[in-house]
């Protein structure tokens, strides 16, 4: 018998770690509070959803899925023993917060004496396989991205079938999730508590809740979880939208894009199918095969920026790049707020940071407007917008958001120029000339014509006012800000 540990591979289908094993399977997820103490109530409510999903998916084939809350290092090795596991599996995790986990838990399933058996799955190429001819890590993007197109991708794994799980009945005869002995239940009809090394911790029959867990209800409305939700959009993309990826991907309003981030955070479907259906679009495309390999360049990054993490771990805190001198980032916390609520007078920018607010997410070229805009036009810290964005984003993910905030700033690997500063105004303008997407989330411009609303900054008060009374003036003058960004930047250079 092995036990999973599931964390951010909540499916059963095209996951490495079950099958990994022959042994019959059960199911595990532990709800550890160091890890949610860095959890959002967006990002919580999608992975309740997907593990609501997981469980049944494993119920549906005579399984289980067990659910903890409690110290991993404690509750796994634990477990193990009393469900006479021989080995315990998981999918390896990269940031430091997640090593120093796994670490402890390994060395706990060493002192039990339980077979350990860690595996590569949420990307195609382990962090340290695609390295220079010197072996160090890529610090530019375009050469990394060059090995990893060329690099053989594996094919997704089946799911395991029902006799490949250790029947429900027997995994809830094994714990007496019944409430029967050995063990007491406690702290009401739906949780086992049991004490092990001093240690309480709770086995839950039904899944917490947001408040169980201390956590409110989003604000923003949050997309369905599971792997049917994820493979449905992963279809409907790859039957259209991805073919029209390379041309309109950086237009908003066209919402041209797969919406799959947050599956792919959680791991509701695994990198491998995912590639294998661009793959087969890109052979059933005609004249649009670049339009896909665009899109498969995108999943690269997502592997080039989990490289950086797992060989910096320290980046999420600092800058990667090194300058000579500190850079004088401004403190202003009501310029950082007007950034936040989407009221800073640049409606592109507003438009992202509303739908932000909205739903739990933002299109990728808005993304990178309104980080611009933060470390650029306010000059204020990218981490800043990094920790606001891992508080409302549904598709969090620390080695991607990190990374494009510290481009964005200028601060990365393969970062943005400093003197590349991006004019909100023109991206708006270039991006949404009709302000379709401004609108959508600005109704306060819904009337406005979209050359009134891509001029607004250089209107007077009394014409805005006629035209937009509740929407606000610019807060800065961006041609001022961008020559004092360049400024702070060469001083931080030593120029």
């Amino acid at each position: 018998m092995q036990l999973h540990w599931h964390r951010r591979d909540l499916r059963l289908s095209d996951n490495r770690g079950l099958a990994a094993t022959s042994e019959p399977t059960v199911g595990l997820f532990v709800f550890d509070q160091s890890v949610l103490d860095h959890g959002a109530p967006p990002r919580v409510a999608f992975m309740l959803d997907a593990l609501d999903s997981l469980r049944d998916a494993y119920r549906d084939r005579g399984g289980e899925l067990l659910c903890a809350s409690g110290d991993p290092a404690m509750v796994v090795p634990e477990l193990a023993t009393s469900l006479d596991a021989d080995a315990v599996s998981w999918c390896r995790d990269y940031s430091g917060l997640a090593r120093e986990r796994d670490a402890a838990v390994q060395q706990a399933l060493i002192e039990a004496d339980i077979d350990r058996n860690p595996v590569h799955d949420s990307v195609h190429h382990k962090p340290g396989a695609i390295t220079t001819n010197d072996g160090d890590p890529y610090k530019v993007f375009t050469y990394f991205s060059k090995k990893w197109h060329k690099r053989d991708k594996r094919d997704p794994f089946e799911p395991p079938e029902s006799d490949e799980l250790v029947p429900r009945e027997k995994v809830t005869g094994f714990l007496a999730l019944d409430g029967s002995k050995p063990y007491e239940r406690k702290n009401g009809e739906n949780d086992n508590s049991h004490e092990g090394n001093n240690t309480e911790y709770k086995l839950h029959d039904s899944l917490p809740t947001l408040d169980d867990l201390g956590f409110e209800t989003p604000d923003a409305t949050v997309p369905p979880a599971g792997t049917e939700q994820a493979r449905a959009l992963l279809e409907d993309f790859c039957e259209s939208d991805i073919y029209r990826y390379a041309d309109r991907r950086d237009y908003p309003a066209d919402d041209c894009t797969s919406r799959l981030s947050a599956h792919l955070k959680w791991g509701t479907i695994g990198i491998r199918e995912v590639y294998r259906a661009t793959v087969e679009a890109r052979n059933a495309a005609e004249t649009e095969s670049e339009s896909v390999f665009e899109f498969q360049d995108q999943l690269a990054w997502r592997e080039f920026y989990t490289q950086v993490l797992w060989d910096r771990p320290d980046v999420v805190v600092k800058n990667y790049k090194q300058y000579a001198n500190p850079i004088n980032w401004r403190e202003d916390e009501e310029a950082l707020q007007a950034w936040k609520d989407g009221k800073t007078g640049y409606p592109i920018v507003d438009a992202g940071m509303r739908q932000l607010r909205e739903e739990a997410y933002i299109h990728n070229r808005v993304r990178m407007i309104v980080a611009s805009f933060l470390t650029k036009d306010l000059l204020l810290d990218w981490r800043h917008g990094y920790e606001w964005f891992c508080e409302r984003l549904v598709d969090h993910d620390t080695a991607n958001d990190n990374g494009g905030w510290q481009w964005a700033a200028s601060t990365g690997t393969d970062a943005q120029p400093y003197f590349r500063i991006f004019n909100p105004m023109s991206q708006g303008e270039r991006y949404d000339p009709d302000a379709t997407y401004i609108k959508r989330y600005i109704p306060e411009l819904e009337g406005v014509p979209a050359e009134t609303i891509h001029s607004w900054h250089e209107l007077d008060d009394g014409t805005r006012k006629m035209h937009a009374p509740d929407y606000p003036a610019p807060i800065v003058e961006h041609s001022e800000r961008r020559e004092d960004a360049i400024t702070m930047f060469e001083m931080a250079r030593g120029d």
